[in-house]
């Protein structure tokens, strides 16, 4: 709301980033630093001592490779220990499995270390306001990560695509490979390489795929 002041934790174990984040935000007439942590498990001793006086941070800056604790352990532990506080990671790592594992540990938004001032700024003022904010190095990253699996989709072999329509139709490695006439460990190392071709993590995402791409029919 107009005129609200965000209040932020900031936590890094380089002391000139929080140093150069807390000057910057010095600056600014709604964001205010309230406390530092060094890594994570010093952060959830900051925020405990916030909460415990009453003023729990509105947004959490954390990078993700800190000692003691890893960032997305430590994302974890700062939302079960104050579910209404948001955390904003901001890191140098821009890998999609990364984005991925730090969003699903609860993180509400993503930044890069070399964002722009003003980028910093929006991004912690989007976090506040509940919206998923995402540096838009890391979302063009993540569209091409998406996109991957369908410019691979030529690589698989026939008998792969055969076992790849089955897993789409929810047929488990035992089925598959009664109805290929199959060993099941062969079947199950076709499914590996699928994913793997694919880039794909799991059978759900490798039915959605099939599906997307006209192999087998949406139920």
């Amino acid at each position: 709301m107009p005129g609200e002041t965000i209040s932020v934790l900031l936590v890094d174990d380089h002391a000139v980033v929080r140093q150069g984040l807390r000057a910057f935000f010095e600056m600014l007439p709604d964001i205010d630093v309230v406390g530092e942590a060094d890594d994570g498990a010093a952060a959830l001793r900051e925020l405990a001592l916030l909460t415990a006086s009453g003023s729990p941070p509105d947004v959490v800056v954390m990078d993700l490779l800190m000692p003691q604790m890893d960032g997305d352990e430590a994302i974890r532990r700062v939302l079960a220990q104050a579910p209404d506080v948001r955390v904003l990671v901001m890191t140098s790592f821009r890998e999609p499995e990364r984005v991925r594992a730090a969003l699903a540990a609860g993180a509400s938004g993503y930044l890069l270390k070399d964002a722009r001032a003003d980028e910093v700024a929006a991004a912690v003022r989007a976090t506040h306001a509940g919206e998923l904010h995402l540096d838009p190095a890391v979302a063009r990253e993540l569209g091409r990560h998406l996109l991957a699996p369908q410019q691979r989709g030529g690589e698989l072999t026939t008998r792969e695509r055969e076992v790849l329509v089955r897993v789409a139709q929810g047929l488990t490695n035992q089925q598959i490979a009664t109805a290929l006439r199959i060993s099941e460990r062969t079947a199950r190392t076709h499914v590996s390489n699928i994913l793997t071709k694919l880039g794909l993590s799991s059978r759900t995402q490798a039915a959605t795929w099939a599906i997307r791409q006209g192999l087998v029919d949406a139920r």
